[in-house]
């Protein structure tokens, strides 16, 4: 029997305030798993009118599966969010674009007809699990020479794109970081982010004094506002020796996660589900690991010649930021000045954080809200730098479109 694909809608995305990493972030004394579950509970909560018995799976991804981000943890988050025992769920990993590859994962399953809801997201506990904890890499890697050493350290990798594209210069990621932070004041004080935000309670505790008592998190942690590019100017490079790569410059150690309800397009609009984007199309695509950085780039070619647009027709970007410079490459291809108006308008990682795995999601609600304020844009995307050499792209566009870009 010949099969149509279906049209696939982000419905709605949440996410926890991001902490910083370590003993003294938020969430020390939080469990990974804990984080994602509140993050679903409160998905379900926003959206009374969906019967949870209708969600057909639960895709969700964490970076180092292990502890309490092992043990498949789309099936035991959704069970202990209190879904239904009938409700399945499997884990994905593909680091930096873990939600990003859960929600595509499950939209294509939508468009095939195989699922009408599912819920996808992610979870990153840096402070308990830090990035290749427990990993062994193939000695074949470096004794054969098929990645440079460099590869295996995202610093690095950054540091190698510097030098390729030597005219993106320190100076200007640090203008950029600073714009970043100064973006996401601005969206705080405006109320774009608060609705996205699940607070979390959390444990305090500290080496003197034991626990303290319990808190509630609500906003994000490593925000740094006032943030200048004298601040910016003395900070260590610690990846390599007069590098260019600062803690002011890139995204830190996070811990956060993210959940988001996609569904079919005429489903969504049956059960009286908000339709906040229309996914158009999605590409990943590989680059050279020593400069993962750039692997935007290609992800983007591709999947905008999937969805038939040019960058042109882009009224609204959302890139991770990762590092500066990984951001100033992909708009450097594309000829976009440092500071377009349609970039991250509300700020980026550089100032909110990046928990890995479930940065994708956070990059979803924020277009979500821009397309909400911005009828008059048509078209946008959502776009990351992926560890080991990859970039992940997708192309989404406003249901609330009235006319314009």
């Amino acid at each position: 029997m010949p099969r149509t694909a279906r049209d696939v809608v982000f419905v709605d995305g949440v996410r926890t305030p991001f902490g910083k990493a370590g003993p003294k972030g938020i969430y020390a004394e939080t469990r990974a798993d804990d984080l994602v579950i509140k993050a679903i509970r409160e998905l379900l909560r926003r959206n009374p009118g969906l019967d949870p018995a209708l969600v057909d799976d639960v895709a969700i991804a964490a970076t180092t599966q292990i502890g309490d981000q092992g043990l498949t943890l789309g099936r035991t988050a959704a069970l202990l969010a209190g879904l239904p025992k009938s409700v399945p769920g499997y884990s994905i990993d593909r680091m930096c674009a873990g939600a990003m590859t859960a929600a595509t994962s499950v939209a294509g399953g939508i468009a095939f007809g195989a699922y009408d809801i599912a819920i996808a997201g992610g979870v990153e506990h840096m402070g308990r699990h830090p990035m290749g904890e427990g990993v062994d890499p193939n000695p074949r890697f470096l004794s054969e020479k098929l990645v440079d050493e460099s590869a295996l350290f995202m610093g690095m990798t950054a540091e190698n794109l510097h030098d390729r594209f030597p005219h993106l210069t320190k100076e200007r990621c640090d203008a950029f970081a600073v714009g970043s932070q100064e973006k996401a004041a601005k969206a705080y004080a405006n109320g774009h982010i608060q609705p996205d935000l699940v607070p979390v309670a959390v444990r305090r505790t500290n080496a003197d004094a034991g626990e303290t008592g319990w808190g509630l998190a609500t906003v994000d942690e490593p925000m740094r506002p006032g943030t200048t590019m004298e601040m910016l100017a003395g900070l260590k490079t610690p990846f390599r020796p007069h590098g260019r790569i600062t803690a002011g410059n890139a995204a830190g150690l996070n811990d956060g996660a993210t959940a988001s309800l996609l569904a079919a397009e005429d489903v969504a609009r049956e059960l009286g589900l908000p339709v906040k984007m229309r996914m158009l199309s999605y590409a990943f695509a590989g680059v050279e690991p020593e400069v993962m950085g750039i692997g935007p780039v290609p992800a983007t070619e591709k999947a905008l010649l999937k969805a038939g647009l040019s960058i042109d027709e882009i009224g609204a970007f959302e890139i991770n930021e990762a590092f500066a410079v990984q951001v100033l490459s992909l708009l450097d291809h594309y000829g976009i000045a440092d500071d377009d108006e349609r970039v991250n308008p509300y700020g980026g990682a550089i100032a909110y954080g990046h928990p890995l795995a479930s940065t994708g999601v956070r990059l979803m609600n924020q277009l979500a809200h821009r397309f909400q304020e911005r009828t008059d844009i048509r078209y946008g995307i959502t776009t990351m730098c992926i560890g080991m050499g990859m970039g992940g792209t997708v192309v989404w566009e406003n249901p609330n479109f009235e006319g314009g870009k």
